[in-house]
């Protein structure tokens, strides 16, 4: 009787699909090679990032008042409306905008001699908004977080969160264009070079997503409509390009 060891047959399975495996992964990068190999034209996707600082700054707040009479609350609304204006000058603010006051009505129900409910006026809501456009970005943003100063004079102000403007993408736009196409290029090169290709020339490139987002967010989706950012002063521009390459 022979006594040698049988060969473990899961060792044999598992050896004959990892030889399979391998062969396979090979006649994919072959194949890939040949279309390289035999194709004239070769089209990649070329991007681009750069960092940049918001260069204006948006701030809005508004402002009410209430009373019994409109004569009343016009007044006091004139009042909160100098507290505001002397806040902006300290803080040598000078540009900036005042909406035209908006007028509510306010009303309570209440029951007549004839026992039917009826609205009556029992007072006015006056408001007002205010809206700071600025390159002073930090000093804007600091003042944003000093209108404490305002409620402790008696001022009813709420402040919005301020908006980050970067005016330049339009510039940039084009400077990153060209270098979102170079880097499409290199990656043709790598790509033609493994079928043993050069590349020519550029045959067309189309502006694919352009988009700022905030520096510091991991951007985990990309809308083809592109992103405007406007919540944070730091942002990331970022451009794609689809590029095709002839080839010798």
């Amino acid at each position: 009787m022979n006594n040698s060891p049988r060969p473990d047959l899961f060792g044999v399975v598992a050896g004959f699909f990892l030889a399979a495996g391998l062969v396979c992964s090979a006649m994919v990068v072959t194949s890939a090679w040949l279309k390289v190999a035999e194709s004239q034209n070769i089209s990649v996707t070329g991007s681009a990032r750069k960092a940049v600082e918001s260069d204006l700054i948006i701030w809005h707040g508004s402002f009410s008042t209430e009373d019994k009479t409109l004569l009343a609350a016009q007044r006091a609304l004139k009042v909160d409306l100098e507290k505001i204006e002397s806040f902006l000058r300290v803080n040598q603010v000078t540009n900036y905008l005042i909406s035209p006051i908006s007028i509510q009505e306010l009303r309570s129900r209440e029951k007549g001699q004839s026992e039917m409910a009826q609205d009556k006026i029992v007072g006015y809501r006056l408001t007002q908004s205010v809206e700071v456009r600025s390159a002073d970005v930090q000093g804007i943003t600091r003042l944003s977080r000093e209108t404490t100063a305002l409620v402790e004079q008696g001022v009813l102000f709420a402040g919005s969160e301020p908006s980050y403007i970067y005016t330049k993408a339009g510039e940039a736009k084009v400077e990153m264009l060209a270098e979102a196409t170079r880097d499409a290029r290199s990656r043709a090169e790598q790509i033609a070079s493994q079928g043993g290709r050069k590349i020519h020339q550029l045959q067309s490139a189309r502006m694919g997503v352009f988009q700022i987002t905030p520096i510091h967010t991991i951007q985990t989706q990309t809308s083809w409509e592109g992103m405007n950012d406007v919540s944070s002063f730091e942002k990331i521009v970022t451009a794609v390009v689809s590029a095709t390459f002839s080839m010798n």
